[in-house]
């Protein structure tokens, strides 16, 4: 019997079967998938993710070829820039697109003894007090001690064993295209640009390749090239030369937060459990989910009382609560438009100008743990933050 099954070989799961792999505990990932995604549907990681990899040794070998890694200048919180070179705060950042970042941790993950079987799509899961059960199409069953669902916003897992998903849904669709050569986008500057009827994005991760972004009232749907720039043309009234698509796709930003992030032997992570309605949160939370419960997972599966599993939805589901706020702060600066929006935008920007504000957000960005301060001891010493714990490293 496998001592994790881990459904989803995305990034978190992937990181998850390697933190298992730490600890010597047998990992075993399914994916639907045939082959891994070519999509870059993430372009870096940020805050205690960076820390993480720096810890298991691995930033070095992660970062080799990045554009950029290190310690950013300024980072975006929404549409308002969060000046961060004249602070002394941890926050770091690291540009790598998806499919290489998925590439390295399966790497790593069967370096360290995984098993990852693609073309394997779970069709339903049953647990009894001993393990879980997961039935595969073709007659096929795997049977192993605890089940993660690492496998999205719309996690089938989650489904199974009946874990709510509340939350919000935007009423604007964002297309995003990465195009070969620089765009000829007169009158355009890099980042967000605003028109009366949306907004557009101007912003390059590598050399050779810009990325554009669309953003108006409507619905996700497939993308095309003429479908992009009918959408850039509606946005700003006129018609713009794009360059080369590479990729094209289309998001509609969800604010969810599961109920739960464990169902007796099944477990949930990275966006099965949360959906964060602004960028570069999503990663940084999902990864430092998977390094949390491979501690606690391993630690019961070497002998630890099962008390310690619980521990994992009480550390990170308030984490989530946290990022899910100010992601929502982001996203609500981001549509707010007009005077009003631009009258917002400059306040928070003299704001964040000062230090404590924005050592604060810094913190927010980062990742770091709320301090904990118990019913009624308002006047003791509070707690220091502290970062990320190393999981049997």
């Amino acid at each position: 019997m496998n001592d994790v099954v881990i459904v989803g070989a995305g990034p978190v799961g992937l990181m998850l079967a390697g933190e298992l792999g730490l600890a010597a505990a047998r990992a075993l990932v399914l994916d639907k998938r045939l082959e891994p995604s070519e999509l870059p549907r993430a372009n870096g990681l940020t805050g205690q993710a960076v820390d993480l990899l720096d810890q298991r040794g691995l930033l070095k070998r992660f970062g080799k070829g990045s554009s950029f890694s290190g310690k950013p200048p300024r980072f975006p919180f929404g549409p308002v820039t969060l000046p961060l070179a004249r602070l002394d705060v941890p926050f770091r950042a690291l540009i790598i697109q998806q499919p290489r970042l998925e590439r390295l941790l399966a790497e790593r993950a069967v370096e360290l003894g995984a098993e990852i079987r693609r073309g394997w799509e779970v069709r339903s899961l049953t647990q009894d007090e001993q393990g879980v059960t997961l039935a595969v199409e073709d007659d096929r069953q795997v049977r192993a001690r605890f089940a993660v669902g690492c496998d999205g916003g719309r996690s089938p897992v989650r489904q199974q064993v009946g874990i709510g998903f509340p939350g919000t849904t935007d009423d604007q669709v964002l297309r995003l295209g990465h195009f070969r050569g620089r765009p000829e986008l007169d009158g355009l500057k890099p980042g967000w640009n605003e028109f009366p009827h949306g907004r557009v994005l101007l912003t390059s991760l590598r050399r050779g390749v810009h990325v554009v972004g669309v953003r108006e009232k409507g619905e996700a749907g497939p993308v095309t090239a003429d479908g992009f720039r009918a959408a850039l043309r509606r946005v700003t009234g006129r018609d713009l030369p794009l360059g080369e698509p590479i990729w094209l796709t289309a998001t509609v930003a969800q604010a969810r937060l599961a109920e739960r992030y464990r169902a007796g032997r099944v477990f949930l992570a990275g966006d099965a459990a949360h959906l964060f309605p602004a960028g570069g949160s999503a990663l940084n939370v999902g990864l430092t989910d998977a390094a949390e419960l491979a501690a606690k997972l391993a630690a019961h599966l070497a002998g630890a009382p099962a008390r310690v599993l619980d521990a994992y939805e009480s550390e990170r589901r308030p984490l989530a609560e946290r990022t899910l706020a100010h992601t929502r702060a982001q996203a609500a600066l981001e549509r707010l438009s007009g005077e009003d929006g631009a009258a917002l935008r400059d306040l928070l920007t003299e704001v964040f100008a000062y230090e404590e504000p924005a050592r604060h957000l810094a913190a927010l960005l980062h990742g770091s743990r709320t301090p904990y301060v118990p019913p009624g001891a308002a006047g003791q010493r509070r707690r220091r933050r502290f970062p990320l714990r190393a999981s049997r490293a």
